[in-house]
């Protein structure tokens, strides 16, 4: 594969985003999820859970475990979440499967009994999160790589996290939340240059905001 200004070309010709790497796993969830607008609650809430478990480890580790997490998680179901008690915490620390850290796991419960009472007030997780989109206006005019290492938090993700935090739910640093907006379509940070940041921002441009 041949590298150019932080870009792979692949075997079918494609320019990506060099992070997604060699791992078919990693470049499919490149191509096809990672920065397509959702306004989907359940994956809304598996992503800032999934985001919270990533801290410290690579993606990669997170991607490869997920259908395990899912299983683990009752499918991120947030009723299902909010009512698991100590018994799944044990269960869980068991599991073999998923990343077995007590704080990630008993933030993901306690998250889900937020995500309830956010729900409740703001009509839905989805109404809640976009509201955190940027203006186009503070967002970089050319997004290369050098721009995009200086953006590891924001102030919309700063202000996220801090509002999220405030309201109870935890594993919720501004880096963390700030891969999270990357990650469901929040902000479009696919490289210049990668076939994917076109159709994100065509995507971006039909996809009709909760509210």
């Amino acid at each position: 594969m041949a590298r150019n200004d932080r870009l792979i070309i692949g075997d079918d010709g494609r320019a990506r985003c060099f992070w997604q790497g060699e791992a078919p796993e990693y470049r499919a969830y490149h191509d096809r999820e990672w920065g397509r607008p959702t306004s989907d609650d359940v994956r809304l809430f598996e992503k800032v859970c999934l985001e919270g478990f990533q801290s410290g480890l690579s993606w990669l580790t997170i991607l490869r475990k997920r259908e395990n997490f899912r299983r683990a998680f009752a499918g991120f179901d947030v009723a299902k979440v909010a009512r698991f008690g100590p018994k799944d915490v044990t269960r869980l620390l068991a599991d073999a499967g998923i990343v077995r850290h007590r704080g990630k796991i008993e933030s993901t419960i306690n998250n889900a009994r937020r995500s309830i009472e956010l729900a409740a007030e703001a009509g839905s997780l989805a109404a809640y999160f976009w509201r955190f989109e940027p203006r186009p206006q503070n967002r970089p005019k050319k997004l290369n790589w050098a721009t995009l290492l200086t953006m590891s938090k924001t102030d919309e993700s700063t202000a996220l996290s801090k509002d999220l935090k405030k309201r109870g739910w935890t594993f919720v640093g501004p880096t963390t939340v700030y891969a999270f907006m990357q990650a469901v379509g929040i902000v479009n940070d696919h490289l210049e240059g990668c076939f994917c940041r076109v159709e994100v921002e065509s995507e971006r441009k039909t996809f009709q905001r909760p509210s």
